[in-house]
């Protein structure tokens, strides 16, 4: 063996020294990572802000919006009710989703129920052509071939009181895409197909239910008069029956 050779053949006491200085580097960083702060994940996103409470008091059709949604029907709004009216409301785009059993949510619903079978009853006679029905009771449009549905359930409003929209079977015998009305200060009746006199099913721009009716044309959306645009022709039949609530028979 050399002079001043520490480590022998095997090295055993350089390991031991290089050993003894790994442990104390390591127990230093321990120390220091046990003092230094705790780091926090960073949010995904903005956090959202609370639902606000619902309010609406009742409405005039608490107690048909209240059977439509499977609540308790006593005819007065409580917070449960108004939660589901206006979970209702937001699935199906109407503003305010605010939790009032109004009109138009009401008018809705009714659309919707309507959807599986809207002519359960019989009442728009069933026919091998194109048969667009108006149910004045329901204040319901839709469009049946034979016993299928090609055009499913939309609200509508129809003529008020003494100037009704006039029931019996009907024929689209001209259709305007931008008319404006001759009688009625040029109003907009867009996407026009009238199918009885002046009477045409047309959009309505704005409140679909403004004015309590219509002078005897049923009215829709117009992107539901646009939709009913593109599936008529002239030629096509229509049949109107029933009597509108709130009108004479």
């Amino acid at each position: 063996m050399a002079t001043g050779d520490t480590t022998g053949a095997t090295g055993r006491p350089a390991r031991r020294t290089a050993a003894i200085r790994g442990a104390v580097a390591l127990a230093a960083a321990l120390t220091l990572g046990a003092l230094a702060p705790t780091a926090t994940a960073a949010p995904a996103g903005p956090v959202p802000e609370p639902e606000a409470a619902c309010t609406a008091g009742t409405g005039p059709y608490q107690r048909e919006l209240e059977a439509g949604l499977g609540r308790p029907v006593d005819g007065t709004q409580s917070t449960a009710d108004c939660v589901a009216v206006r979970s209702f409301q937001r699935t199906h785009r109407i503003t305010p989703a605010d939790g009032y059993a109004g009109l138009v949510t009401h008018r809705t619903m009714v659309a919707v129920n309507a959807r599986e079978n809207p002519n359960a009853a019989g009442s728009c006679p069933v026919r091998a052509r194109r048969v667009t029905c108006v149910d004045l009771e329901r204040q319901l449009l839709w469009v049946q071939r034979a016993e299928r549905v090609v055009f499913a359930p939309v609200p509508i409003r129809t003529g008020r009181d003494d100037q009704e929209t006039r029931p019996g079977w009907h024929e689209v015998y001209w259709r305007s895409k931008d008319h404006e009305s001759t009688l009625y200060d040029n109003a907009p009746m867009p996407y026009a197909q009238f199918f009885d006199g002046g009477q045409a099913l047309h959009g309505r721009p704005g409140d679909l239910y403004a004015h309590g009716g219509s002078a005897g044309c049923v009215n829709l959306s117009v992107p539901d008069a646009e939709r009913l645009w593109n599936l008529l022709v002239e030629g096509d039949t229509v049949y109107v029956w029933g009597t509108k609530p709130g009108t004479d028979d």
